[in-house]
């Protein structure tokens, strides 16, 4: 359907659980608190949501977290979505770490791609960065899921004086895979407010001094508003989400559900829609009747997006919650 702006949204991002296996500072800072099982959404809940998100023209849906391979039957949901009628794709963002002990349940259960977030090829730096020494089996998942024709992009957030250095070998792996290697700017949410940003156009001017002939690529490569650069002699493509330096609202086609409920028309500020407890408040509803009520929350939140977002002016960002908390 489309916003008050005419921007088409036609795609959902979803927040199955605000846990994680890792601990990656600028999303999930230590001493945040849980929210509590009952207060997260249950995968009926969810498919609900779908279902409704379908008739209100949303086809195409991404599972996150936290980590969503660390809630029990991630695979499944993914089954049960990829079932509704008029569901056209659905996606997983995970770190890789448990990737493989459940890609073939995946794709058993219809998963179209994967986004896999890795900041580091550095075993020091990524202890560094998530806490944890999973860096070898995230990049043995990464080979596998190639291995197994699933579609994967590969998601770096660069920090200075962290892994600013590394875009190079970074970018690199889309040389001899066929993945899509994205940078992805941080945005200033939560921890990431005290982060120094890595402009994706210095990285741009960096690969193209060092490959003169790259090209940028106008294939659709996924839902996102990533832009693509093909290199000579690359078997995949180097892609950059540039939310501060490259502002792309005019292309904005998301809306995002949290894991306990709430629609986010935008990740910059603190206005939601609460749809869980309409949910459940709705006891002796028909399904027709839940799924036509829950279409109206959606049309309603998707008319509450903002033009743009202010993150270039921190000091006007209502936000307050962590990216974890919000399903970024």
């Amino acid at each position: 359907m489309r916003d008050s702006y005419g921007r088409n949204i036609d795609y959902m991002r979803i927040s199955i659980t605000d846990r994680c296996n890792l601990r990656c500072q600028y999303c999930m800072p230590r001493g945040i608190p849980f929210v509590q099982m009952e207060e997260i959404l249950t995968y009926e809940e969810i498919a609900l949501i779908c279902k409704a998100s379908v008739e209100a023209g949303i086809t195409k849906f991404k599972i996150t977290g936290g980590e969503p391979l660390v809630r029990r039957g991630c695979p499944q949901l993914v089954g049960m979505l990829r079932r509704i009628p008029g569901v056209s794709q659905v996606t997983l963002t995970t770190n890789g770490v448990l990737l493989g002990k459940y890609l073939d349940e995946l794709i058993q259960n219809g998963l179209d791609a994967v986004n896999i977030s890795l900041d580091t090829l550095d075993a020091e730096t990524y202890k560094k960065i998530t806490g944890s020494t999973e860096l070898e089996s995230v990049k043995e998942n990464i080979v596998l899921a190639v291995d197994r024709g699933i579609p994967v992009k590969v998601n770096s957030v660069l920090q200075k004086k962290i892994n600013a250095h590394e875009w190079q070998e970074l970018a690199m792996l889309a040389r001899d895979l066929p993945i899509d290697v994205r940078f992805i700017e941080m945005m200033p949410i939560g921890y990431g407010k005290k982060c120094e940003v890595v402009s994706g156009d210095e990285i741009q001017k960096e690969l193209k001094a060092l490959y003169p002939d790259m090209k940028e690529d106008h294939t659709v490569r996924g839902n996102g508003p990533a832009t693509y650069y093909q290199i000579p002699g690359c078997l995949g493509s180097v892609g950059f989400i540039s939310a501060i330096h490259g502002k792309f609202c005019k292309q904005c086609n998301r809306i995002r559900l949290t894991a306990s409920g709430k629609f986010k028309p935008c990740l910059c500020y603190g206005e939601s829609v609460d749809v869980k407890e309409v949910i459940r408040s709705m006891t002796k509803e028909t399904e027709d009747e839940k799924i036509e009520r829950v279409k109206q929350i959606i049309i309603e939140a998707i008319e509450k997006k903002p033009k743009q977002h202010c993150f270039e002016m921190t000091e006007k960002i209502t936000e307050d919650k962590q990216m974890v908390q919000i399903g970024g």
